[in-house]
């Protein structure tokens, strides 16, 4: 196995896996290690039954089920959510910076894209931030603040971007997280608000909660150093820590067919505030 580093601050190539087979305990936790490092990995030329990605998707955690396979669409396989962008689509999952379904009480610890059809035009690239580096890069004023305060992330906003209203006797989830987390992993302080589905801060003026949030989203957007941009080939995956990074999926292919599966990861506890003890006297 090698790594190959994608930028400094985030993403790293894995080379010499064939996915398709059973690995070590050695190998498994060298990629548990290397994820922890590299928040986003890319593994190309894989070969994989449903049952295989599953497979491999098991040695991060069990996986974890959407809400829309829970609440909307029943009838699908509910390990698998569906990323199928047809020639006529008008939109694609994912436009907006966001980590997924945060607004679940224990949102997905991880997330796996599986990739088979990537759009004849070269297009369908993804961009991820990494949320570590913006929180370390605040100042320790603006650091505090956020430490002090909670965020309601609501499901719908992803849905209307969609078109998709809820019908009498549906329900999506809801829920409010602290605007800064401890890695469960890392132990370290991670920025956990989103433009695709934190609607805003608890307990300040709205005035308040839409210029810091806005303020926010634009730094994620716009500051480079902390990104990196993933470049899909055929039947390839790419594995992101979804309490670190987001992402946003780039639409830059209408008229061309986009298909992947990918498998979320369950985390076994809400996110944690992170809070730094008082000095001792």
């Amino acid at each position: 196995m090698n790594l190959v580093r994608i930028t400094p601050s985030l993403g790293a190539e894995v080379e010499g896996l064939d996915l398709s087979k059973e690995l070590s305990s050695a190998q498994i936790q060298a990629l548990q290690t290397a994820f922890e490092t590299h928040h986003v990995l890319v593994f190309r030329d894989q070969t994989l039954s449903r049952e295989a990605h599953k497979a491999f998707a098991s040695y991060f955690g069990p996986i974890h089920v959407h809400p829309s396979k829970r609440n909307l669409k029943q009838d699908e396989d509910p390990d698998i959510f569906f990323i199928d962008i047809k020639p006529e689509s008008k939109q694609s999952n994912g436009e907006t910076w966001h980590s997924d379904i945060t607004c679940e009480a224990i949102p997905p610890y991880a997330s796996m894209l599986y990739l088979t059809k990537v759009p004849e035009n070269l297009g369908g690239d993804t961009l991820f931030a990494n949320l570590q580096a913006a929180f370390e890069e605040l100042s320790p004023d603006l650091q505090h603040y956020l430490m002090q305060q909670s965020a309601f992330h609501d499901g719908e906003l992803d849905l209307m971007r969609y078109g998709i209203r809820l019908k009498p006797g549906q329900s999506y989830p809801a829920h409010a997280h602290p605007a800064v987390i401890q890695h469960p992993k890392t132990k370290k302080p991670v920025l956990y608000v989103n433009e695709g589905f934190t609607a805003h801060l608890l307990g300040v003026p709205a005035f308040e909660s839409n210029l810091i949030l806005q303020g926010l989203f634009q730094r994620i957007r716009t500051n480079a150093r902390h990104q990196c941009r993933i470049k899909w080939t055929p039947n390839m995956i790419t594995l992101w820590d979804n309490y670190s990074v987001q992402h946003q999926a780039i639409f830059d292919y209408s008229g061309y067919h986009r298909y992947g599966e990918r498998i979320t990861l369950a985390s076994d506890q809400a996110p944690q505030a992170y809070t730094v003890a008082a000095p001792s006297q």
